[in-house]
């Protein structure tokens, strides 16, 4: 007997802006020219906000930071698509999708400074809190997804991670589990080539990563990450999937890291300057200025007026993070658990 063909798949690749700035109209999504514009803005404030953060570490002022330069238009792009009762599930680098859903920039900053109080989100935000065990925050996001299918919401969970989290079982058994039932789930990868200094190809064999979708029973789409357009245009659809009972998408935004892991790493040290300085070429908000500029939206003085702005609204949330008091050594334990036990009450009272 001939062998049977039990199935076979392909995986999309979205693309909108090359790298010149020129669109393909035929795939630009719905969007006014204002909002694309806020979408700049809001990648040029991510952008600033970083660079602040990386300088308050140096001076002491911030404890140990990841840098987010050159993965704005992931971040701002699949958060510009999320609508107000959508739950958010980041990892430790999504500055850039907190500050696109009006995540307070103190708060922010005093997160890093190492005060955990800026963990708890304001109360119109659906944002868990940042995760730094790689990969932990995918099974979590499932669970939400599963909640909210039980309970008939209509909104949809995004979850964030690094090509890094797909090598760990938290990823695949979320990626399991969310095929099995079809849940509102949209998995956004951040591929942004390195695991901390272990390449793309030191992690996996597959062509891409998207096509680990294709396993569990959904399907993997892999976008241009460093083309804001096209992350907006790929997360909508998935989100509008989601929510209408079509189940969960994969997205994998291939992008680059152009800075360290974090501010204690060194990238030269397992990196080329060749490469590092091809994804510079490919930077996100030169290429949105760049088609902006093409229709006569962008000039540099604009350009210089948006970075002002951003840099003074960073300023003042500085000064605001800065102008917190310090907490009281008891509130380490509230909000630890519901009831303490007679030991940490306890503890608590300085016993």
């Amino acid at each position: 007997m001939p062998e049977e063909v039990l199935a076979t798949f392909q995986v999309k690749r979205v693309s909108v802006l090359n790298e010149n700035g020129s669109a393909d109209l035929d795939l630009m999504p719905e969007l006014s020219a204002d909002q694309i514009w806020r979408m700049y803005q809001l990648m040029v404030l991510s952008r600033c906000f970083d660079e602040r953060a990386v300088s308050l570490q140096r001076e002491g002022r911030l404890g140990t930071y990841p840098p987010i330069r050159g993965q704005e238009a992931a971040q701002v792009g699949s958060a510009f698509a999320l609508k107000a009762d959508d739950w958010v599930f980041p990892s430790f680098r999504e500055m850039g999708v907190h500050l696109t859903l009006g995540y307070p920039i103190p708060q922010l900053l005093q997160y890093w400074a190492g005060d955990e109080r800026a963990q708890k989100t304001p109360p119109q935000l659906n944002i868990f809190p940042f995760c730094v065990a790689v990969g932990s925050q995918i099974p979590h996001a499932v669970g939400a997804a599963l909640a909210a299918r039980y309970r008939r919401d209509s909104a949809a969970v995004a979850v964030y991670f690094g090509d890094g989290a797909t090598s760990k079982g938290d990823f695949h058994e979320a990626m399991n589990m969310a095929g099995v039932y079809q849940l509102p789930i949209v998995f956004i990868c951040q591929n942004n080539q390195w695991a901390i200094s272990v390449p793309l190809k030191g992690q996996t064999a597959s062509a891409s990563l998207a096509q680990k979708a294709l396993a569990y029973g959904f399907e993997g789409v892999q976008v241009d990450g460093n083309d804001v357009l096209a992350v907006y245009r790929a997360t909508k659809q998935a989100l509008e999937k989601a929510t209408s009972g079509g189940g969960p998408t994969f997205l994998e935004c291939l992008t680059y890291r152009m800075a360290d892991h974090t501010t204690a790493d060194d990238a030269g040290r397992y990196r080329s300057d060749e490469e590092v300085a091809l994804w510079n070429g490919r930077d996100p908000i030169l290429r949105l200025e760049r088609f902006l500029a093409a229709s006569g939206a962008w000039t540099p003085e604009q350009g210089r007026g948006v970075k002002e702005e951003a840099t003074s609204l960073i300023d003042r949330g500085v000064g605001e993070m800065e102008a917190v008091p310090p907490p009281d050594p008891a509130e380490l334990f509230d909000a630890t658990l519901a009831a303490l036990t007679p030991r940490q009450a306890g503890q608590r009272k300085g016993r």
